[in-house]
């Protein structure tokens, strides 16, 4: 039976890894955890979500909307898994972490076609199809290896994950629940006079950080700056950004806060609740004393700290096939975020079409993607971006193909490239079947 090797049981992975076996392909799918951790994992199980719980907007006017849904018509594993482990997040995509991962990890388990061999891969065999999703975090051993088979070096930026309180330390009288102009109501709010929002901040920008190692550059993702680097850059800047107030009314005063911090249910009981927005690199003894200045968070129990951690990246333009291949060793597949594709839905994307072309290579290669749809287009990106200075993308619609006419209304515009979208990919899914 044709075989094909996955490294790695992340979102990529776990993805990947599910659109070879529904099409009949046998998979062996290699995890390190629990024999080996990286610096951001704290559980066994596949899928795991490191940064938050949110997989981001569920509407179709919003480009990680159409992705996810997207997907739901790829068949994916991971997305369906979401959908049935959803918390309340107004508008977004959240999930209860651990029976979210518990369920990918059981379905993929269990697959009559799919084997997990928990231990580290050291090294790969080129000739072998071989998909490689070992994440931004990717194991030294492994990357040192993996240089072997590329024409140009790795890059790499900072990337950081927020803390997690237990809801029962938290202060309820100072809290509530509400979301910008009475949406999203699932968001519990802490309000900041401005008093405070000054302590805060002056407490914020002196607080010890971890240092980091004398050969690596502070080179930080925009779409996920630690807290204190986005305080660095203005007094106010926080209160336009994680920390801002418009369009939340505290019910006590009828007004909106000075500045307001918010927290998100990490699972669907409501025990643990997410720092939105409050990805850091501050020691943890700081963390302990800065975050619980914020009111109501003053008895806090940290459940997990914030992290920083070095993600690894290829420079896909220059190395990559549109079939997310090597192009000098065309068995070797790379998905997920080790790609250059931001965030967690564009890593589940990465490993879908990873899977999909793997599969291909040992039966029939589909056709490339729409450059209509979403996915088609970050891969289009992933392929085409500049060889020189390739940096990360986030999902956004500006990486779908325009539609023929103008249209000035941003959401009228959405919605027609979103439809042209999931038509298109329902044309390509049943002409390739």
């Amino acid at each position: 039976m044709m075989e094909v090797d996955v490294v790695g049981a992340g979102l990529a992975g776990s993805e990947a890894a599910w659109q070879l076996a529904k099409r009949g392909i046998k998979v062996r799918l290699f995890e390190m955890r629990p024999l080996k951790f990286t610096p951001a994992h704290h559980t066994p199980f596949f899928s795991e979500l490191v940064c938050s719980n949110s997989l981001g907007g569920i509407n179709l006017d919003n480009a990680s909307g159409l992705l996810k849904e997207e997907l739901r018509i790829l068949d994916s594993i991971v997305i369906k898994a979401a959908d049935r482990n959803r918390v309340p997040a107004g508008n977004a995509l959240a999930v209860d972490r651990n029976t979210f991962a518990e369920e990918v990890t059981l379905r993929l388990s269990q697959h009559p076609l799919v084997e997990v061999v928990r231990e580290e891969v050291i090294d790969i065999n080129p000739q072998k199809v071989t998909i490689i999703a070992s994440g931004p975090l990717t194991s030294p051993a492994l990357a040192e290896n993996l240089k072997k088979y590329l024409e140009s070096d790795y890059l790499y930026f900072f990337d950081a994950a927020a803390p997690i309180v237990s809801g029962e330390s938290l202060n309820m009288d100072k809290l509530f629940f509400a979301g910008r102009y009475q949406q999203d109501q699932d968001y519990l709010n802490a309000p900041m006079n401005e008093e405070e929002y000054n302590k805060f901040y002056e407490a914020l920008i002196s607080a010890e950080r971890h240092p980091l190692k004398p050969f690596e550059k502070g080179i930080y993702f925009e779409g996920c700056l630690p807290i204190e680097i986005i305080a660095q850059r203005g007094k106010d800047t926080l209160r336009y950004g994680p920390l801002k107030p418009k369009g939340i009314i505290d019910p006590r005063t009828g007004k909106e806060p000075y500045a307001v911090v918010q927290l998100r249910r990490e699972n669907l009981a409501g025990d643990y609740y997410n720092l939105v927005g409050f990805q850091t690199n501050l020691t943890w003894s700081e963390q302990n004393r800065v975050f619980r200045m914020i009111p109501g968070l003053e008895q806090a129990e940290f459940i997990r700290y914030g992290v920083m951690h070095k993600n690894t990246y290829i420079n896909s333009p220059a190395v990559l096939t549109p079939y997310l291949s090597l192009k000098k060793y065309p068995r070797l597949f790379f998905a997920g975020q080790i790609t250059g594709g931001e965030g967690y839905v564009a890593a589940i994307a990465t490993g879908a079409w990873a899977g999909i072309a793997a599969a291909g290579m040992l039966a029939k290669m589909p056709l490339p993607l729409p450059e209509t749809t979403i996915i088609g287009g970050l891969i289009r990106y992933l392929n085409t971006a500049s060889k020189e200075n390739f940096q990360p993308m986030g999902i956004n619609f500006g990486l779908v193909k325009p539609l023929d006419q103008k249209i000035k209304n941003k959401k009228e515009r959405y919605k027609l490239l979103a439809q042209r979208s999931l038509t298109d990919l329902k044309r390509w899914l049943n002409s390739n079947a």
